[in-house]
């Protein structure tokens, strides 16, 4: 798996409480999660290195703000990719995530990681650090924070960080415990497709079939 170093801890989770042990883990720089124009150039150097050392290749994003770029490169190189737009969709589930962008389209959203390391990620990120004059052209748009939590009952500093975080940008407060939503189901799925390694027949000369066991 070739993922976002955001979900990183999320998918080890994934993995143990699965039994996956025939998962790699390869994560890509989470401060991207800001910056999505880096992720598809960032993705297809990764896998031009390592695709070909696996039966099979998932990748562990949504599109992210490429545009379409993930879904591309997935069918270039023979990976799946996690369904969903965001992160935010896969965590929240499809219906629920639609249901709350619907009733508020001007919603920024927090995962765990994203509480965890906002000044880093956000803050940082987007340069209101050094010009937080910024702050307004960023958010001005926006109305409420929607705190996604991982863990269904997050400790009172979690979510003491995420209030602190929705002040910081000025926006009203909602937390909604979403655990892992569809990315585990994503996961588990593709982890128990056959591998074509093992079904090819008769077998095919040396090729690019890339996707991670």
């Amino acid at each position: 798996m070739l993922a976002c170093g955001a979900l990183v801890r999320e998918l080890q989770e994934i993995f143990a409480a699965n039994g996956l042990d025939n998962f790699t883990l390869e994560c890509l720089p989470a401060q991207w999660h800001m910056t999505p124009a880096k992720i598809p150039g960032g993705l297809r150097q990764r896998l031009d290195d390592k695709a070909d050392q696996f039966d099979q290749v998932m990748i562990g994003y949504a599109d992210c703000g490429t545009a379409g770029e993930v879904d591309r490169i997935a069918e270039e190189y023979n990976a799946v990719r996690i369904p969903g737009e965001h992160c935010f969709e896969f965590f929240a589930g499809r219906d629920t995530f639609a249901a709350l962008h619907d009733a508020d389209p001007g919603t920024f959203y927090l995962t765990d990681y994203l509480v965890r390391y906002f000044d880093r990620v956000v803050i940082a990120g987007l340069g209101l650090d050094r010009h937080p004059e910024l702050l307004d052209a960023y958010f001005g748009n926006y109305n409420k924070v929607v705190y996604l939590s991982q863990q269904p009952d997050p400790t009172p500093e979690q979510l003491s960080a995420a209030r602190a975080a929705a002040a910081r940008l000025g926006l009203s407060f909602e937390h909604l415990p979403s655990g892992f939503g569809e990315l585990e189901e994503a996961v588990v799925s593709f982890a128990s497709a056959p591998s074509p390694s093992r079904d090819r027949s008769p077998p095919l000369p040396p090729q690019r079939l890339r996707a991670p066991s």
